[in-house]
């Protein structure tokens, strides 16, 4: 690994905000050499042509991965991250940008005084794509720079107690990382978990101190597709299937096991039965009730109840009809 700082970029069908991602990679001004390694993963828009002519106007920087497949978050984040040099690792999500030119040197002097520390991560704000107006996340800010990561672990599985790292905002160590993905590569490498950061996030929690910077660093862009959010209902119950159970592998193999967390599982259950009686799909239903069994979680009463309603195609259409109504009654 060489003394320098890798931007991980993972891009699909962001031709409209790529730009305005890596320019905000380029505009860092920062003490160690930045390298961009784009992982553009055979967008069917504009997409690659922007990256392609962004790595020809800036060949010491950008590093471009154009994938002769599409390979999914999960595998062309890791690839891009293995194939990374630098001794440190930040990431930008291909629609979101970095608002603080002195993001990565403020990060790094932490790291570089704090052996101890394997990640750094900052505040930020959400972004509307629509408005492009910026707001405040609702979540309590941490209250000190420095926390011991093994005492986030239940917060970084529920995502309810605290505004956990946001990855887009953190710098990292890489030796951290390649020690937790020769550990555990079925963790990082197991499609069926559906997403990176979370992942990545706790592993790094449970080798040391995580320290946090107050300053805004990003903005977060919302109000659009995205792989977490997704319209389409269908597409968003398996997004927290595959979230679901990754968070239940963690706390099984990892720990905390506990009641909070086992609340939250029900919750996502109880996520999934309304994605699925939303789509009016006996399909989801069926994966739904198999992910249960799977995964040992028992459904609470609201999950037991969508369970019933949609038992049968004239309750289902129903509450359909009925659920319409006080919608179109509440406009």
């Amino acid at each position: 690994m060489e003394d320098k700082i890798s931007v991980i970029m993972t891009t699909y069908n962001q031709e409209h905000t790529i730009a305005r991602a890596l320019d905000s990679i380029l505009m860092q001004q920062c003490r160690l050499p930045i390298e961009i390694i784009v992982g553009e993963d055979c967008s069917t828009d504009n997409t690659l042509a922007i990256c392609r002519e962004y790595a020809s106007r800036h060949p010491q920087e950008i590093v471009l991965i154009a994938n002769e497949r599409n390979k999914g978050v999960v595998d062309n984040y890791f690839d891009c991250l293995l194939q990374a040099s630098g001794k440190y690792i930040a990431d930008c999500a291909g629609d979101d940008f970095w608002t603080d030119p002195l993001k990565l040197e403020k990060e790094l002097c932490i790291l570089e005084q704090h052996d101890d520390v394997t990640m750094v991560h900052t505040d930020w704000l959400y972004y509307d794509e629509a408005t492009g107006n910026t707001s405040k996340h609702s979540e309590r800010c941490f209250t000190s720079a420095f926390v011991d990561g093994r005492s986030m672990l239940e917060a970084i599985l529920t995502q309810t107690t605290l505004p956990v790292v946001h990855l887009c905002t953190a710098l990292y160590r890489k030796a951290a990382f390649l020690k937790a993905y020769e550990e555990d590569t079925y963790l990082f490498r197991n499609k069926e978990f559906g997403c990176e950061d979370l992942s990545l996030t706790f592993m790094l929690a449970r080798q040391g101190q995580i320290a946090y910077l107050p300053d805004v660093t990003l903005s977060y862009s919302v109000n659009h597709e995205s792989v977490s959010s997704h319209k389409d209902e269908a597409r968003q119950f398996r997004f927290v299937c595959q979230t679901t159970q990754l968070v239940h592998y963690l706390s099984s193999r990892y720990g905390p096991d506990n009641k909070h967390v086992e609340r939250h599982l029900q919750e996502r259950l109880f996520a999934m039965a309304m994605h699925a009686f939303r789509a009016y799909s006996p399909q989801l239903r069926s994966e739904l009730l198999c992910l249960q069994q799977k995964l040992g979680i028992a459904a609470d009463k609201k999950t037991l109840f969508v369970l019933a309603v949609t038992s049968g195609k004239a309750t289902w259409r129903t509450a359909l009809f009925l659920r319409r109504l006080l919608i179109g009654l509440k406009h």
